[in-house]
This record gives C-alpha cells, sequence and structure tokens, in this order.
C-alpha cells in the first residue's frame, strides 16, 4: 500500500486517482444567487484590501498572513461565524483509501467551514466551503490538487461542496459535485486588490453563506 500526502500531489496525478472532470464556468450567477452590497459591507471589504496591501508592500505575504489578514475577516463579514455555521481549521482528514490504486492519501486542510445543522449521515460534518491558501507569491492554482483532494473525501457524504484556492490577493472558487465521473467547475478568478472584483468576491462569499442559512431555516 503506498501512502501519499495530498500536497504532494500534482493535479494530473488528483485526475488520474479520482477520476475527475474539469470543466470551466464563466457565471457565477449560473450557481449563486448575489445580491448588492450595503454600504457598511463596502466599506468593510475596502478595509480588508487596504489592510492586506499593507503586507505586501515590503515582501510576500506569508500562507498564516493570507489566512488572518485576508480570508477571516472576509468570512466573518459574509457570515461565516455564525450559527449554524462553524469554522475548523487545519484539521487532518480522514485518510482516503483507493483500493484500485492501492493507495491511501493523507492530508491536513487549511480551512473549512461546516453547517451544524445538517448531518447527511454518520454525524458526519456538512461540508460548506474548504479553503486552500497559499503565500502571495505563490499562484493559487497550487493549492487546486490539494483542495480537490480534501473535497473528493466530502463527496462520500453528499452531493456538492463549494471550493476556494487563495494566495490573498487571488481568489478563485471551485464547485465540486458527485458523479460518475466527479465534476469540478473553476469559476473566474477574482481578485482582493481590485475594487469592483473584490465586491464580486465578496457577494460570492456571502451568497454561498446565505444558501445555507436558507436550507437549515428550511
Amino acid at each position: 500500500m503506498t501512502t501519499l500526502n495530498a500536497k504532494n500531489l500534482t493535479l494530473d496525478e488528483v485526475h488520474q486517482l479520482f477520476h475527475f472532470h474539469k470543466q470551466y464556468n464563466t457565471s457565477f450567477e449560473s450557481l449563486l444567487s448575489l445580491e448588492p452590497i450595503t454600504e457598511f459591507e463596502q466599506q468593510q471589504v475596502e478595509q480588508t484590501r487596504s489592510e492586506f496591501d499593507n503586507h505586501l508592500t515590503s515582501a510576500a505575504a506569508s500562507e498564516g498572513q493570507v489566512k488572518l489578514v485576508a480570508v477571516s475577516p472576509l468570512l466573518r463579514l459574509a457570515g461565516f461565524y455564525r450559527y449554524p455555521l462553524q469554522i475548523a481549521v487545519e484539521e487532518g482528514i480522514s485518510r482516503i483509501t483507493i483500493t484500485a490504486e492501492d493507495t491511501t492519501i493523507t492530508g491536513r486542510f487549511d480551512i473549512l467551514a461546516i453547517n451544524k445543522a445538517r448531518q447527511p449521515r454518520d454525524n458526519v460534518p456538512f461540508w460548506v466551503l474548504v479553503i486552500e491558501s497559499k503565500n502571495s507569491a505563490v499562484s493559487p492554482s497550487t493549492g487546486l490538487p490539494q483542495l480537490l483532494t480534501y473535497a473528493y473525501k466530502s463527496l462520500e457524504y453528499q452531493e456538492s461542496v463549494w471550493g476556494l484556492v487563495t494566495n490573498g490577493e487571488l481568489y478563485r472558487f471551485v464547485y465540486i459535485q458527485r458523479g460518475n465521473p466527479p465534476i469540478y467547475q473553476l469559476l473566474p478568478f477574482l481578485s482582493l486588490t481590485d475594487s469592483e472584483s473584490s465586491m464580486q468576491l465578496f457577494q460570492v462569499l456571502k451568497a454561498i453563506c446565505q444558501l445555507q442559512q436558507t436550507d437549515s431555516e428550511g
């Protein structure tokens, strides 16, 4: 039995192991309902952009700075810290065993939002959004193999899950669906350092969050 760490996998290897099919989707509105941003929310996003930009002036922002200065404030503002959602940080995934390949995969995701009001079965948390972050000098796409590996585990218990890879400045959302083969849709890159793009970034985060609020109330 071969044991692999998810952080060392390439995208080609992930495709081979899990048989993922890649698609591109140019429209967030095809998957989410994006609402207008309030003046307060706009001010908070602008403040987050300014604070993160301050950390880029002398050197690249580390992975820890990306999570603390950029990602965390956006998640809080979007509502991910409020019930029924809860944030888990840097926790290991259950081992993924691929019998046909005689392979076991281990790993540790960066940030995971779960819905405490929804449990598909066997008391397994319902994954809402899994986030893989990199330092600001690295393309966020380098986190995609890890993200897909972690998301694949959740598809044992639910039909779909949202993913996000980011280096603090650039953000790419991924919509991952169970199927034969499983499918992941890559959405357009969004930038925190661009005024208009940063507002859409927040709209997407808020829409994912509010979708869970609505489902839980229903």
